[in-house]
């Protein structure tokens, strides 16, 4: 047997992979991150799997539930939000599976920052306006930021900004970025990318946090800082410039 991670990506049933969907079909046990992870996707489990919502539960029961489907012989298909790479909690979950001698596999899924991306229909690299997407969050209860990843450290590069996990802590972004970046900074929050009630509010440093109400929300939204957002006058890339000689181009 062997547990299957799975991006689930952004929301949206449709937006993961043919792979990831597939790969549930397969399998007679699926845990999903419950929180994060739409329900639709659980239709795609075959007749009479085991489904586990896994936002109860603590790592050891997941160990647990890991466990008796390999006593079983049982392929799981484990599903997280967004894509693997980042704060995912898929690396705590595969030290334990290395140490038990238990096979696993990884599928990509679609991350909440393209996602997010596409909602703004806007490219987060411009040929001299930036070239670098940074993919950062704030300090929060759950885990501290190591030293020198700070938002100032970063903006100071001029790199664009998708600042993770943060909405809550809009205000602590502001106090940091804005003496470095200005208040003019262009600035968007896409809350829930690709779900239904999908909303996106556009503004800058210093008008951003009278536009955002946290009741409303509060957690599942990027916050996507740089000046590419508001950008217009910027050159051409060489990819498609008729002057270009490459060797897909005669």
């Amino acid at each position: 047997m062997t547990i299957h991670f799975i991006g689930a990506g952004p929301g949206a049933a449709d937006m993961i992979t043919l792979r990831g969907r597939n790969i549930i079909a397969s399998c007679p046990v699926c845990l999903y991150a419950g929180s994060l992870v739409p329900e639709e996707m659980l239709s795609w489990c075959p007749d009479g799997a085991k489904i586990i919502n896994t936002a109860p539960l603590d790592l050891d029961k997941i160990e647990a539930e890991f466990i008796d489907a390999h006593e079983k012989g049982l392929d799981v298909a484990r599903l997280h939000s967004g894509d693997l790479s980042i704060w995912s909690a898929m690396g705590e979950q595969i030290r334990r599976l290395r140490r038990l001698g238990v096979p696993y596999t990884v599928t990509a899924g679609v991350p909440s920052f393209a996602a997010s991306a596409a909602a703004l229909a806007q490219e987060f690299t411009l040929p001299e306006v930036a070239q670098s997407l940074v993919l950062t969050r704030t300090s929060g209860r759950a885990s501290a930021m190591p030293e020198g990843e700070s938002l100032a450290a970063f903006a100071r590069t001029g790199a664009t900004m998708a600042v993770h996990l943060s909405i809550h802590a809009l205000d602590r972004v502001v106090a940091e970025l804005a003496p470095i970046l200005g208040d003019d900074c262009p600035v968007a929050v896409v809350y829930r990318a690709s779900w239904p009630d999908e909303k996106i509010i556009r503004a800058t440093l210093g008008t951003i946090e009278d536009m955002v109400d946290n009741k409303e929300i509060e957690r599942t939204a990027l916050i996507v800082i740089g000046r590419v957002l508001a950008e217009n006058d910027f050159r051409e890339s060489a990819l498609y410039d008729a002057e270009y000689h490459r060797r897909y181009r005669s």
